[in-house]
């Protein structure tokens, strides 16, 4: 069975496909994370000091180990070079 077929059978349930679509608003947020440091050329190092905190800060900060505030988001796309354009969806509306 094939990945596509086998998600398809799962999200006939409506908690499976409630807590996929929660974690893959995280997989989104953490690989545009990573993929806005790495368009910039910057190194964790040079945002953590952009941002005026630590490397391992911002390391925490790309692999979610905490949840960030809509605040520490904007400041590290604009240590990137960046801005943040939240869109919300509704419910019915978010799609794979």
């Amino acid at each position: 069975m094939s990945l596509d077929k086998l998600k398809a059978k799962a999200f006939k349930n409506p908690e499976v496909k409630k807590e996929y679509d929660k974690l893959d608003w995280e997989f989104k947020l953490r690989n545009t994370l990573i993929n806005m440091r790495k368009k910039s050329g910057l190194t964790q190092e040079q945002i953590a000091e952009r941002m005026g905190t630590s490397r391992s800060n911002v390391s925490r900060l790309e692999r979610l180990s905490v949840y960030p505030t809509i605040n520490t988001l904007e400041k590290y796309a604009e240590a990137c070079g960046y801005i943040f354009d939240f869109k919300p969806k509704k419910i019915n509306e978010v799609t794979l």
